[in-house]
């Protein structure tokens, strides 16, 4: 129950931090937006954010089913990622740092709905949410992108060889077998946490459109906290990484 509770836990925070990186990030300001749209409708509102938020779990789920079962099985990936990843795990885990402390930073365009989908997602009427938290879970950048390899990681545990290889050479143990049902359980948690802060947003519009301020400002630092600590993590380990297996310093 612990182990399990543990693996929630991570896919909950894995997800957390994919709604705030760039990509996810803008998306989730334009569902907020979209969804905001009809603030006099509170059941309107909830149902769109709730939606929104399946929407994501959906996809993610989907992605997270066929990468398990095919793409990360693959013989040469498997061979490959055993014998070169541990060596570009420090540069990796250094960019993703320099990334999340605001060292690097990046313009994330065309991740705002066009009037062309707004008008496909009106059509649609309450479903449209639904289709929306498909179409912007597909909204990657580096950083995003690492955090689902990560949860890829948690789904398959030790039974995913390429995986279990390169973090054993890191020093990293997974559990001996991956979570029972954690091929859909994972996914589902981890796509709740990319869509917290439209749900957030959501029920605040709802309930005390006052609130919405002061939530926004509550949420700021503590992405700004997460974030920070985060990423200057990530930036210690990319160097301890890159020093040990790239330059073998240490």
């Amino acid at each position: 129950m612990v182990t399990y509770s543990l693996y929630v836990l991570a896919a909950l925070y894995l997800g957390l931090l994919t709604s705030i990186s760039p990509c996810p990030l803008a998306t989730n300001i334009a569902a907020i937006s979209y969804i905001g749209r009809k603030v006099e409708n509170s059941r309107h509102v909830i149902h769109a954010g709730l939606l929104y938020t399946l929407g994501r779990c959906v996809l993610y789920l989907a992605l997270a089913m066929l990468l398990a079962t095919t793409a990360m099985s693959i013989p040469a990936v498997s061979i490959f990622l055993q014998k070169y990843m541990h060596m570009v795990l420090g540069p990796v885990f250094l960019i993703l740092g320099m990334f999340l402390v605001g060292m690097v930073t990046i313009t994330s365009g065309g991740t705002m709905m066009s009037e062309n989908m707004q008008k496909r997602v009106d059509s649609m009427g309450i479903w449209g949410a639904l289709l929306l938290g498909i179409l912007f879970a597909l909204s990657f950048c580096p950083t995003s992108a690492a955090w689902f390899f990560g949860l890829l990681a948690l789904i398959m545990g030790s039974e995913a060889g390429a995986i279990t290889g390169v973090l054993t050479k890191v020093g990293i143990s997974l559990p001996t077998a991956s979570l029972p049902g954690g091929t859909i359980v994972l996914p589902l948690i981890y796509g709740v946490g990319t869509a917290v802060p439209v749900l957030l947003v959501a029920f605040l519009l709802a309930y005390s459109a006052k609130s919405v301020g002061k939530t926004y400002n509550i949420l700021s630092k503590i992405e700004w906290w997460a974030r920070m600590i985060t990423g200057w993590l990530f930036v210690l380990l990319g160097m301890f990484f890159s020093l040990r297996y790239v330059f073998e310093a240490v």
